[in-house]
């Protein structure tokens, strides 16, 4: 068993993490470096990174040590397990395993067919969002120990989420053709932006145009964060630009001016 390492030791760990992160977001190492440096921060069994893919609505693995099996779950059920929503909250940060209430890892395929198997005790799955908020990807470590408490390397993890994001991101543009396709809002949102012009009526961008058209449709903040794959409090803050831009006072008198305009959501 690898000897614990000391606070300093993981803070330089994650240092070297973070520039291995940026050196793949710029193309010039591999994303299998990343996972190389995090076992640096923590010696783990299995882990991976993985990217969200909306053409195909699925995840796929950049890098990944886990069995096929494990890999195939990550990739193509973990978005439809129980767990999942409580890993795509704002607020959640890194879930651990140890801090998964019983009743929802009992309900849990991911952990009843594929960890448990597996032996694992403890670890880390942590959905990574882009600057702008969109759901990009997802970390998945795995070890079968259970770790020391308090355990710095915790802390760490969240701080290295930015890195992470960046290292599994498709793009950090506007979506491609190919995704405006497969995601009609996103489409019906760029050519409502095409057709008002470069002179947006109150001066709202892109996503926040897409936004307003999803209040056409009296969806939550919530609902919209599903569809658009960012945070309810990032649809929250593009909420409050709106209002604020248009000088508005609610959702309902937003969404009132974007019919008027014929900016409305896709069903």
């Amino acid at each position: 068993m690898a000897t614990e390492r000391s606070t300093a030791d993981i803070l330089d760990a994650a240092v070297h993490v973070r520039d291995t992160a940026r050196s793949a977001a710029a193309g010039a190492t591999g994303v299998d470096t990343v996972l190389a440096a995090l076992s640096e921060v923590m010696d783990h069994d299995h882990a991976s990174l993985s990217r969200w893919d909306p053409l195909r609505r699925r995840h796929t693995t950049l890098a990944g040590s886990y069995p096929d099996d494990a890999t195939a779950y990550i990739e193509t059920r973990l978005h439809h397990d129980p767990v999942f929503p409580v890993l795509r909250s704002p607020a959640q940060g890194g879930l651990w395993l140890g801090d998964v209430p019983g009743p929802l890892l009992a309900a849990s395929p991911g952990f009843q067919e594929v960890l448990r198997p597996l032996g694992i005790e403890d670890g880390v799955a942590q959905c990574l969002f882009a600057a702008d908020g969109r759901y990009v990807g997802m970390l998945n470590v795995s070890i079968r120990r259970p770790r020391r408490t308090p355990d710095p390397a915790r802390a760490v993890f969240t701080l290295l989420t930015e890195a992470l994001a960046a290292a599994v991101d498709l793009h950090g543009g506007p979506p491609s053709a190919e995704a405006a396709a497969a995601d009609p809002v996103a489409s019906r949102a760029a050519a409502d932006a095409r057709r008002l012009g470069s002179r947006r009526p109150g001066g709202l961008s892109p996503r926040e145009l897409q936004v307003l058209a999803e209040l056409t449709a009296g969806r939550t903040n919530r609902e919209i964060a599903e569809r658009l794959y960012i945070t309810p409090r990032t649809v929250g803050t593009h909420v409050e630009h709106i209002l604020a831009k248009l000088d508005l006072p609610n959702r309902a008198a937003a969404a009132a001016r974007a019919a008027a305009w014929g900016v409305t959501a896709s069903r």
